[in-house]
């Protein structure tokens, strides 16, 4: 039968009968250096409130030897080890080994290429610790855990706690760790290797930061700036929640071949492809501020108080995604970072909430393995824009207010989405009711439009609209540019909303200035080409940020063509202010050309870019970016050439350029050898396999895909950076078969846990060489699959669907 998923009706029941005591976890690590094994002894000590009864522990590990109360327990099935005959108070011992550490849930041992030296971590998120040592794997059994790991004696091991007792062990040495406080399972972590490792004091806290010895340089080098926001976070989050991070320890860990990060509570573990080899650009320096916020606010949201159960995973996600904006602005250097939400994630939302994936934000989950598929735009980004607007419609004093008394009042505990509701309707006298089911009971996107008649302006709403605040923004021309004249909040409680008070004088009327809310809007037909040739002339980059949202929303609906937006977008390029934007303005322009211009008009936009690019490269503050998108999308030998000699000793650069020339059909192969010889970068092997990936070349194809997608040699973190270069326009072709390839390999896609099957999932997915057939058929394949594949399959199966519909267009 395979592993099962835990049912939100066995966890009522579990919860309702047990009472978890405490965790006391051994692990041996010291067969990692030569192979595969963790090997755990779990002791669980726990009451049940129905002595007699039975239930069950979560184990998925091989389990050598299972006792309860000291007799010897039945084998395990399925994931699971009855638990017969229960007493008031139990003991519960389990042996397990876990063997598949390369490519399974839970754990993963990877080798580092530079110098093989092993490195080990674990992520438990929904529930993966049962595949390391057996526990009650669900959010409400919280309890304390107590990890004594033995590991070789060079390597350094990372826990929750921090200030372990370390003592020697013959060959290796023993790390006992104290108590943590009480924690869900899916919040533990261990990692461990030959970490090098710094420290810093910081307003009481003793900060940590770790990653592999062959990446030491870059760490060194960034770790000024992590402690500067680390320390920025922790002050901000305790005036805000009014509560201090309660430990003094407070770990970052940066690992090979991980996905993301994750909030681990105390030690949170990171991919190391966030350490950036080159110089970080802004928008890689403002993505590191933000995750590092993230996982930060889940220090208080998730860790200190978590939810019940999977149906409240927006009270974690899109709450710390919420926060990490909210911080970023306030406390940190990255000031613009509201505008870097709506310049990337939140149209990614908007697309998602609009088509067959798209669901309530809050919404009944049945098993965990539905909770895997629900890690999405939706519970993300518009979750935190969602948030955002809650903040506002509130008051964000109040809404503060309601946020240190929600802590107070529940911490170390577990709560619903109703406990929430109540602290902040308390707070600010607000009935939420209605709030609550219209935005988060609720799927879709809210559409606002502005209807004229003379001096007098009416919001419409396309269809009954959410009680919501937002605000209309009154622009005049001045001179060559536009300048606000007026700034018009507005209270939605009806489809139709007078907005009294703008100025008799206005040339433009921009809906959801400020972007104080998740909805899209649309020019009234008179002033449509307006809005798409003054968006580059607005001051603000949120003003500029909700034209461009505006633009890019009527693209995908079909509204505007592929040649209307790029055109749109790259003049926002040529006079945005803003660091924080240009990156993303710059990969969307350069997909549109890509992935959504008709093949006639291809060439113009990808040239256009380029152009956009070789004048911003003129900017020295630019220049890092400008030479990356020059070097995606030169055509001609003048633009390769001049990008080349810019390059000069810049090897990222330089791998770009090749990637480049390979597409073209270069003859790169001994230039990309050379280059790999002296890339200082331990993962350089991923670049030059990214530079084959380009080539339209069949063999070249067949020995990508068989590393990318059957062997799964490369590293989550980069799965997208070659999968992008893989499935290139104009070689339709070469990538035919992979087309059926991905769909053979959708029964498979969930291998390896949530991460790597949205990871594989999303990026194979062929954006080219296919036609509307292809995407029915892959639906209906997904129709079995595992739900966090059918949910990620159907989400980019419809945002490609629509790119093929605009490329089809006159």
């Amino acid at each position: 039968m395979g592993i099962r998923s835990l049912t939100r009706t066995e966890a009522e029941r579990r919860a309702s009968l047990l009472s978890v005591e405490r965790y006391d976890v051994d692990i041996d690590l010291t067969a990692l250096p030569d192979g595969p094994e963790v090997r755990c002894v779990s002791t669980v000590t726990f009451s049940c409130r129905e002595p007699g009864a039975e239930s069950f522990v979560d184990c998925a590990a091989e389990v050598r030897s299972a006792t309860l109360n000291g007799t010897a327990l039945s084998p395990a099935a399925d994931g699971r080890i009855p638990l017969p005959a229960l007493a008031g108070h139990n003991v519960l011992r389990v042996e397990s080994v876990q063997a598949d550490t390369a490519t399974g849930e839970g754990v993963h041992r990877s080798v580092d290429p530079a110098d093989g030296e092993v490195y080990v971590w674990m992520s438990f998120e929904p529930d993966e610790a049962r595949y390391v040592w057996a526990c009650f794997d669900q959010p409400d059994l919280k309890a304390p855990h107590a990890f004594t790991v033995t590991a070789p004696a060079g390597w350094t091991v990372t826990s929750n706690s921090g200030d372990a007792r370390v003592e020697d062990v013959g060959t290796a040495r023993r790390w006992s760790f104290p108590d943590t406080p009480p924690l869900s399972t899916y919040n533990t972590v261990v990692n461990a290797g030959p970490f090098h490792e710094i420290r810093r004091e910081s307003d009481g806290h003793d900060l940590g930061l770790y990653a592999r010895r062959s990446l030491a340089e870059v760490l060194e080098r960034d770790a000024d700036e992590m402690f500067t926001l680390t320390r920025q976070g922790l002050a901000f989050y305790a005036e805000v929640f009014a509560m201090p991070f309660p430990q003094r320890k407070y770990d970052q860990v940066f690992v090979p071949e991980f996905g993301g990060a994750m909030e681990n509570y105390g030690c949170v573990t990171w991919s190391d492809a966030f350490l950036r080899r080159a110089v970080p650009t802004p928008a890689e320096s403002e993505l590191l501020a933000k995750v590092l916020l993230h996982e930060m606010a889940h220090m208080w949201f998730g860790n200190i108080v978590t939810m019940r159960w999977w149906d409240d995973l927006w009270l974690n996600e899109a709450f710390a995604e919420f926060a990490c904006h909210w911080a970023a602005e306030r406390a940190t250097r990255f000031t613009d970072a509201w505008a870097g939400h709506l310049a990337d994630d939140k149209l990614r939302a908007y697309l998602s909430d609009q088509g067959p994936a798209s669901h309530p934000i809050h919404q009944p989950i049945h098993d965990v393995a539905q909770a895997a598929s629900i890690f999405d735009s939706i519970t993300y980004p518009k979750g935190a824009s969602v948030l955002q607007q809650l903040m506002t419609y509130v008051g964000e004093e109040r809404f503060r207010a309601g946020m240190a008394a929600y802590f107070a009042r529940h911490a170390w505990g577990n709560t619903t989405l109703q406990d929430l509701i109540d602290a902040l309707s308390e707070a600010s006298g607000r009935d939420l009711a209605g709030w609550r089911k219209a935005w988060l009971e609720t799927a879709g996107t809210d559409r606002f439009s502005l209807e004229r008649d003379g001096e007098s302006v009416t919001l419409v709403a396309a269809d009954t609209a959410r009680p919501q605040v937002l605000a209309v923004g009154a622009y005049a021309r001045n001179g060559e540019a536009y300048e606000r004249t007026g700034l018009v909040r507005v209270e939605v409680t009806e489809p139709r909303t007078a907005v009294a008070g703008l100025p008799p004088a206005v040339d433009v009327l921009l809906v959801n200035d400020e972007d104080l809310t998740f909805a899209t809007t649309r020019p009234d037909p008179v002033t449509r080409d307006l809005l798409f040739g003054t968006a580059a002339q607005l001051p603000t980059a949120i003003s500029r940020g909700v034209a461009v949202g505006t633009v890019w929303d009527m693209l995908t609906t079909g509204e505007a063509t592929a040649v209307e937006a790029g055109r749109c977008i790259t003049a926002v390029l040529a006079a945005e202010t803003s660091d924080a934007v240009i990156e993303p303005y710059l990969a969307l322009a350069t997909n549109i050309a890509e992935l959504w211009a008709p093949p006639s008009v291809r060439a113009e936009l990808t040239q256009a870019v380029a152009a956009t690019c070789r004048s911003l490269a003129a900017d020295a503050g630019r220049r890092q970016v400008a030479l990356r998108g020059l070097a995606r999308t030169a055509t001609d030998a003048d633009d390769l050439a001049w990008v080349r000699e810019q390059a000069g000793d810049d090897v990222d650069l330089q791998w770009h350029v090749l990637v480049r020339r390979a597409e073209l059909g270069g003859d790169v192969a001994s230039e990309a050898e050379r280059l790999l010889g002296r890339d200082p970068d331990p993962d350089g092997w991923v670049r030059a396999l990214t530079v084959r990936a380009a080539q339209p070349d069949a063999e070249a194809k067949a020995e990508v895909w068989q590393r990318l997608a059957v062997d799964r040699k490369v590293p989550v973190s980069s799965v997208r950076e070659v999968a992008t270069v893989f499935w290139r326009p104009g070689q339709d072709v070469l990538l035919a078969p992979y087309a059926q390839r991905y769909l053979d390999a959708i029964p498979q896609l969930h291998q390896g846990g949530m991460i790597p099957a949205m990871g594989f999932t999303r990026n194979l997915f062929p954006p080219h060489a296919i036609d509307e057939a292809y995407i029915d058929t892959a639906r209906r394949a997904s129709a079995e699959a595992a739900p966090v594949v059918r949910k990620t399959l159907l989400e980019r199966s419809d945002a490609i669907g629509r790119m093929l519909r605009s490329r089809t267009e006159a």
